[in-house]
């Protein structure tokens, strides 16, 4: 018979144990979580102390280790820094060459690639480096560093190295976490630490990132290295003879690789128009840009700005570790945040070395007491170890008093092993010498640590002098100004039109050819019903029949007049107008004549630059027209906005019009200003006036070469920024120029004039070149007063009865051959005529508004 024990079957089902069950949500989001922070905190983002990330640090450390002066070869380092650094011998070279080529901590030898042209180092185990001597100072002290362990516990690293300069700003860093990134630009190594002594003293500082690829750098937006902010940095291009530009110098994150590569597609693009590119690079950057033919250098300079790498925007993110967590900041912040924590550290090497003194000041005082008053004789009858070390410690009391701390036995171990020829040889003048210069050095200490402030700014300041040298700014910051795109790119388009049809485009090749523009172009149409639209370029575009004018249309442009005659209605009278259209709608139709049904243009011209054309009217013949023909002038029409409705031409029918003769421009002359901050002409009044321009006026620029040029007054050209004279040319005005011959050590004064005839670039001084110009100028009665110092006596010289005006190439007259030392000059006032001319007409007498309804007053003309 079996018996079931239920109780015990319960108590083994009891006893099995529940299998857990996790959802795999949840895994990935724990998971994640610590990968995501494993990243952020080891891999990609830098602490706030050190500016450095962990692989960077950890390459310092290891170089540190194996410091001997001399030369390691990049792959021991790499070797060596695996035992600190988890992840592969290729995340620690790329490192170790980005730190090399940073030219700051680490001293390279061999090939170590190129930041210009992109060439990457040569293998680990062909390049060698060492630490500089800034690393050495700044970087390392064993007893201010937080060690921590190794990844594998078999070794410690430093949580941070006790760097004592503000290293992130100064490298700048770039790197992409899990959901997180970061980018601190690289700042000028003078700049920050005259910014962290600026701090220190309480005063405000700013600073703006500086980088080895030098270039320009525009820091409006820059919003001190925050979130959000921007840079735009370029390439800086000039034009040194016809048909040419150089880049010598290249905008940062960029390489003349990529640069040359952009430029490529841009031209193939059809956005510029080049023959070819060369790249000269070795040492500096140099590319060469053969320009077509039929291109100018200054709007090609601006098209490679527009459309290629050498412009770009940067946007920094400065994101550091800050104690375990990221931290979004400012640069200001950050370089606060650096220099306290250098005072921080300089006062800890203080205090190490304030006690290693004292301890110094302590034994050499009780050694001088142990020998001095012979207490080593008391020991040399003792029977046993036990009884020395109460024995000399109790003789040593009457004269420990003056000492900083109480006498230990370990102290006391010391003495005992001071050996019997230290004894012997003693010199107590010498001890006493020792320790007072001890206790000078321990005064000095405790002075830096009482005016830890001051002593900060002389340890920035001797940094600044021991390796400031030769880290001068590199990168010219500049107010860049917005280019058009529009109005620099090449006419790489055909237009055509079918007018009757009604449609434009570029693959009307079948019909009426127009013009060649740029696919960015915005065109304007009218139509024979009085109806106006711009559109963008395309293929293909239906516009509406009977097209009167096709054009390419520039906003705000106020210059372009159109000047046309329409029919109001099918019966009404005819009305003339003259307009610019400087802001529309894209796509949007605007009504030109009037809205009453069958209005029609009769006459139409579009005039670039203003003019106003002479045009016939013949009427209708009638009994009650005594005259049937006559004249309009549209230069006694007012410009006004579009929307007027006109002057009254005629209630009689018009039969025809006729052009009877072309104009000319009837607006005032163009005032002009240089803005010396971007170095770019403008109409705005932004800078020095220059004076008012018509459509042959020329502007003069002298460098300090004795180059003298003529330019039109396009405000898309470019001038160098070491013009010793920009203005406006008067032909008839003569040049003088006080220059020094370093042929013949004379020095020579000239006049002269220059023609819109000459060579572009004319020299006017010796081409030696030990000469310089000592002044130039324009004007016609000049007054120069030369000192030459203590050697001889001040000339008062007119420099009109000095010499006549002569040709360009003329030596001139022989000065002096004493040095100048400097020269004041004036212009004497000459008294001018009373002037006959009428005044020109005011510049904003074209500055309408297109809806005010004044605009539209009729007034009849042939009444």
């Amino acid at each position: 018979m079996e018996v079931h024990n239920n109780n015990e079957e319960k108590n083994e089902h009891q006893q099995t144990p529940k299998e857990s069950i996790t959802k795999v949500s949840g895994m990935y989001q724990n998971w994640f979580l610590d990968y995501a922070s494993y990243v952020i905190l080891e891999r990609a983002i830098p602490s706030i102390y050190d500016g450095l990330k962990p692989v960077q640090r950890r390459i310092l450390h290891s170089m540190k280790e194996l410091e001997d002066g001399r030369y390691n070869k990049v792959a021991n380092i790499v070797g060596n820094t695996m035992k600190y650094h988890p992840h592969g011998d290729a995340s620690i070279s790329d490192a170790i060459v980005q730190l090399g080529q940073k030219e700051l901590l680490i001293d390279p030898q061999g090939n170590w690639g190129n930041i210009y042209t992109g060439d990457p180092a040569a293998a680990a185990r062909y390049i060698e480096s060492r630490l500089t001597p800034f690393a050495l100072e700044v970087a390392f002290n064993s007893k201010t560093t937080v060690w921590q362990p190794s990844y594998d516990g078999r070794n410690k690293e430093p949580e941070n190295l006790p760097i004592k300069f503000p290293l992130l700003l100064s490298q700048g860093v770039e790197g992409i976490a899990v959901g997180l990134s970061t980018k601190v630009l690289p700042h000028n190594f003078n700049e920050l630490i005259d910014a962290s002594i600026a701090h220190l003293k309480g005063k405000s500082f700013v600073l703006y990132p500086d980088f080895q690829t030098r270039g320009l750098v525009d820091i409006s937006n820059y919003n001190d290295g925050e979130r959000g902010g921007k840079i735009r940095a370029r390439a800086r291009i000039y034009n040194p003879e016809k048909g040419f530009l150089i880049i010598n110098e290249i905008p940062y994150g960029t390489n003349t690789s990529s640069l040359i590569d952009s430029i490529l597609k841009a031209n193939d693009k059809g956005k510029i128009k080049i023959k070819k590119v060369e790249d000269n690079t070795a040492a500096e950057v140099e590319i060469l840009i053969h320009l077509a033919n039929d291109v100018s250098p200054d709007k090609m300079i601006d098209a490679l700005y527009a459309f290629t790498d050498c412009e770009i925007s940067i946007s920094p993110n400065a994101c550091v570790i800050d104690v375990d967590k990221p931290e979004f900041l400012t640069v200001s912040e950050i370089l606060r945040r650096n220099t306290d924590h250098t005072v921080g550290l300089l006062k800890k090497e203080l205090e190490f070395e304030l006690g290693e003194l004292q301890e110094q000041w302590h034994f050499s005082s009780l050694e001088r007491i142990f020998i001095e008053n012979r207490i080593y004789h008391k020991i040399e009858e003792l029977e046993s170890w036990e009884e020395v070390v109460p024995t000399i410690d109790l003789e040593l009391k009457p004269f420990t008093a003056h000492l900083l701390r109480e006498v230990t036995e370990e102290d006391i171990l010391k003495l005992t092993e001071i050996k019997i020829k230290r004894i012997t040889k003693f010199d107590l003048g010498k001890a006493e010498n020792d320790i007072q210069a001890l206790e000078g050095k321990i005064k000095e200490v405790k002075h830096h640590l009482s005016n830890l402030i001051e002593y900060t700014i002389e340890y920035f300041t001797n940094i600044k002098k021991k390796y400031g040298k030769g880290r001068e700014r590199k990168t010219e910051i500049r107010t860049f100004d917005n280019i058009d795109a529009a109005k620099v790119a090449v006419a790489n388009v055909k237009f055509y039109v079918n007018r009757e049809e009604g449609f434009i485009g570029s693959s009307l090749k079948k019909d009426e050819y127009l013009f060649d523009c740029s696919d960015i172009d915005d065109i304007i149409v009218f139509r024979q019903d009085g109806m106006m639209l711009v559109t963008k370029v395309d293929s293909k575009t239906f516009v509406g029949k009977n097209i009167t004018h096709v054009g390419v249309w520039k906003k705000n442009d106020n210059r372009t007049i159109y000047n046309l005659i329409y029919r109001e209605g099918k019966t009404g009278p005819w009305y003339m107008k003259r307009f610019p259209v400087t802001a529309i709608t894209r796509d949007k139709e605007y009504s030109l004549a009037s809205e009453t049904k069958g209005s029609e243009i009769q006459y139409f011209s579009a005039n670039p630059n203003g003019e106003a054309e002479v045009v016939a009217i013949m009427l209708k013949p009638s009994q009650r027209l005594k005259k049937l023909k006559f004249d309009i002038d549209f230069s006694e029409l007012a410009i006004k906005g579009r929307a007027s409705k006109g002057n009254l031409v005629s209630k009689n029918y018009i039969k025809k019009i006729e052009l009877k003769e072309t104009g000319v421009s009837t607006l005032a002359p163009r005032k002009i200003w240089f803005d010396e901050s971007i170095q770019r002409l403008n109409a705005d009044g932004r800078g020095t006036y220059l004076g008012a321009f018509r459509g042959n006026d020329k502007i003069l620029t002298i460098n300090p070469q004795g180059i003298a040029k003529l330019h039109t007054f396009d405000l898309m050209n470019h001038f160098d920024n070491d013009l010793l004279i920009l203005e406006k040319w008067n032909s008839e005005k003569p040049i003088c120029c006080i220059y020094y011959d370093g042929e013949k050590s004379i020095y020579y004064i000239k006049r002269f004039l220059v023609d819109d005839t000459m060579n572009p670039q004319v020299f006017f001084v010796s081409e030696h070149p030990k000469s310089f110009i000592e002044w130039v100028g324009t004007g016609w009665k000049l007054i120069a007063e030369i000192n030459f110092g203590k050697d001889k006596p001040e000339e008062i010289v007119d420099l009109e009865e000095f010499i006549t005006v002569k040709g360009i190439k003329a030596q001139g007259n022989q000065l002096s051959k004493e040095k100048i030392k400097n020269i004041q000059v004036r212009e004497e006032e000459i008294p001018e005529p009373e002037s006959t001319e009428e005044p020109e007409p005011e510049e904003d007498s074209n500055n309408f508004d297109e809806d005010d309804p004044d605009r539209g007053e009729q007034i009849n003309l042939f009444d």
